[in-house]
């Protein structure tokens, strides 16, 4: 649970197309992620969203600031205390999560994660020993938005699946090709352990 102060305000998400215009300005790698990325990777919209999480890497986080020049933005520190994110302060490792709205009377409208990376690859902040290439951990939708791989997001929702994410591990399963089927085994085992998503993965 995450508290603080500035929290009575709800979430209005943003649209996908005014978060894709705003990170649009970064030359920073970014990616949409959680069940809005799963819907890029299927191409096709079938549930309702109650925010929306746009991917960072750690080492381009300021870029976040300078695309939301203006916006308030507030770290989630742990155990889940959220609090203002100062300009120009680097957050560490284990503060991974950063809420954003225009003002402070509005609504939380975007929801921005940073992620690890070690040169090239990208790392889980879970296990370090979960990682891929950088050139692997996304895709582009035919708008031309990226997003998280399917197989890297759902490695993700594996940790405590909510019946959203098994909506969402149904509804991408068909189309995850064999690599990316063996890739998920791998990562959902090494750190979650005996998994009822493997057995379907193999299927």
């Amino acid at each position: 649970m995450v508290t603080g102060q500035g929290l009575g305000q709800s979430w209005q998400p943003a649209p996908l197309s005014e978060v894709a215009a705003l990170f649009s300005k970064t030359a920073a790698p970014w990616w949409i992620a959680g069940g809005h990325a799963i819907e890029l990777a299927t191409g096709r919209s079938f549930r309702e969203h109650h925010d929306i999480d746009v991917l960072v890497l750690r080492r381009d986080q300021l870029a976040v600031q300078e695309v939301l020049v203006g916006w308030q933005w507030w770290a989630a520190d742990p155990p889940g205390n959220l609090r203002p994110w100062r300009p120009g302060e680097l957050l560490p490792v284990g503060v991974h999560d950063v809420w954003c709205r225009p003002t402070a009377p509005a609504p939380w409208r975007i929801q921005v994660m940073l992620d690890e990376a070690e040169g090239d690859e990208w790392v889980s902040r879970r296990d370090r020993y979960v990682r891929c290439d950088l050139t692997d951990l996304g895709a582009v939708s035919a708008a031309g938005i990226p997003y998280l791989r399917p197989e890297i997001q759902l490695y993700y929702k594996a940790k405590q699946p909510r019946p959203r994410d098994a909506v969402d591990f149904a509804a991408v399963l068909p189309i995850l090709d064999t690599g990316q089927r063996e890739w998920l085994v791998q990562a959902i085992g090494s750190t979650y352990g005996p998994h009822p998503w493997i057995e379907q993965l193999g299927e």
